[in-house]
């Protein structure tokens, strides 16, 4: 169902979008029923080794495609960003210039204390979350025209309290929004505005008992939502849209927290 044109004529780059319960794809789909042109990337082995599963690619895509616009695209690629080549060639692979991007993908997985954490791990993190995020976004500003461009990175809630167990995660997440003011000073001077959304605890199939954490762990979290919810993908993406939307244009340089009022804890 087409929902406005908003986005009508623009087109976006979002990486990670592979699953339909992803906040990746409830952004795609969002951007879809506002009119813009899709590029989107996956990597469908990386969900598969997730305890929540991966998808059949084609299905995912040809949801999102049922809701573009007349004239607007969709194109898809795999992309391992782990090879620190790969964001240059997933610029590369565009056929037009575009003027959004929504650094959505992320490793899970292969992480660990500070006590067990290994050289590798932390390299992988490193890699996927933070060094592809900022050569994509290198690459995007050299081939962004105009002064429309957006640009979304996506952190977590690391520096709102503790996450037991995930150094690696939590390190590469923090470094991206340490770097916000830095790196959206300087796009903005192209006309380029770069925020950064944290969309808290968003249960893209990781929060459903006994996925991850016991059936009671889930309850006890779930009594921490005030609207008695976990966060869904499509309230991320709401953000976002706002954000990349003509509504945004004045909001530059923030990591802003989509959370839904959740009293913090530590999981254990």
């Amino acid at each position: 169902m087409v929902t406005s044109k908003g986005l009508s004529g623009r087109a976006a780059l979002i990486t990670g979008v592979s699953r339909a319960r992803g906040i990746g794809f409830s952004v795609a789909s969002r951007f879809a029923r506002a009119g813009a042109s899709l590029y989107l990337t996956h990597n469908v082995g990386h969900d598969q080794a997730q305890p929540w599963g991966g998808q059949d690619i084609y299905s995912v895509m040809a949801e999102l495609s049922a809701q573009l616009h007349d004239g607007a695209v969709l194109r898809h690629t795999h992309a391992d960003f782990e090879d620190p080549a790969e964001a240059s060639r997933v610029i590369d692979w565009l056929d037009q210039p575009v003027d959004i991007l929504v650094a959505n993908h992320a490793r899970s997985g292969g992480d660990s204390s500070l006590a067990h954490i290994t050289a590798g791990e932390l390299e992988s993190h490193w890699r996927v979350n933070a060094q592809s995020v900022l050569l994509l976004t290198q690459g995007f500003a050299q081939q962004c025209v105009g002064e429309s461009g957006r640009v979304i990175w996506m952190t977590s809630g690391q520096a709102l309290g503790p996450m037991p167990g995930e150094v690696g995660y939590a390190g590469t997440k923090a470094m991206l929004a340490g770097l916000v003011p830095t790196v959206a000073d300087e796009l903005i001077d192209r006309g380029i505005l770069l925020n950064a959304v944290n969309p808290g605890p968003v249960n893209t199939g990781y929060l459903d008992p006994e996925t991850i954490y016991s059936r009671e762990l889930c309850e006890d979290l779930l009594q921490r939502f005030p609207l008695g919810r976990f966060g869904e993908p499509d309230d991320p993406a709401r953000l976002v849209e706002f954000l990349v939307s003509d509504a945004g244009r004045w909001i530059v340089g923030q990591v802003i927290d989509s959370e839904g009022g959740f009293r913090r804890w530590t999981l254990t």
